[in-house]
């Protein structure tokens, strides 16, 4: 288990990861859809995380959401690089109910996002915009290059869920030991 603190004026939070755990989570923070998905993210990854977030809600969740990406990803390029003895590459397309997204990602240490989800308005209480805020800060921290795309759906809440459950997947697909590998790349280093 690795752990990581950041504190700002808008957020503290604490987040410990442990990459080959088996999808325990205990996730309070603060919001209440993204604990949702982030426990749903921790069970199909077997990725254990604890994290627990103190944010500037009563303003809106935006610093909250972005700030705990920034922070999982940096402990997920932690826990990761350098890749060696791991598939590298991995890929999901998750189906829930109408919702199917389509997940590709290279644990490339070069990162990139292709984030192609029309979930634009609200899921109850949560902005859904923030869910490219939250992608965006997770891969810019892990270094890995992600392409979320939805392939169909209408219900924000099931496309969301499902793009979570797809980077999971394809996480864990990613991160499988393979010792045959050894560093997967002709450059001989990621």
């Amino acid at each position: 288990m690795i752990k990581k603190n950041r504190i700002t004026k808008e957020t503290d939070i604490s987040i410990e990861l442990d990459i080959n755990g088996s999808g325990e989570s205990n996730i309070n923070t603060g919001v209440g859809f993204l604990d949702h998905m982030l426990e749903s993210f921790s069970k199909h990854s077997l990725i254990d995380l604890n994290i627990i977030c103190k944010g500037d809600t009563h303003i809106d969740d935006h610093h909250s959401v972005e700030d705990i990406g920034i922070v999982l990803g940096s402990l997920l390029a932690e826990a990761i690089y350098p890749v060696k003895a791991m598939e590298r590459f991995g890929s999901a397309n998750i189906v829930m109910d109408e919702a199917c997204v389509s997940c590709d990602l290279d644990l490339s240490n070069r990162p990139f996002l292709i984030f192609e989800l029309s979930v634009a308005g609200k899921v109850g209480q949560f902005d859904s915009e923030l869910v490219e805020e939250f992608f965006r800060a997770f891969v810019l921290n892990s270094r890995i290059s992600a392409h979320i795309i939805q392939v169909r759906g209408k219900n924000k809440h099931h496309i969301i869920e499902a793009a979570f459950k797809a980077v999971a997947v394809a996480i864990r697909r990613a991160t499988a030991k393979n010792e045959r590998v050894g560093v997967p790349s002709t450059k001989d280093v990621l």
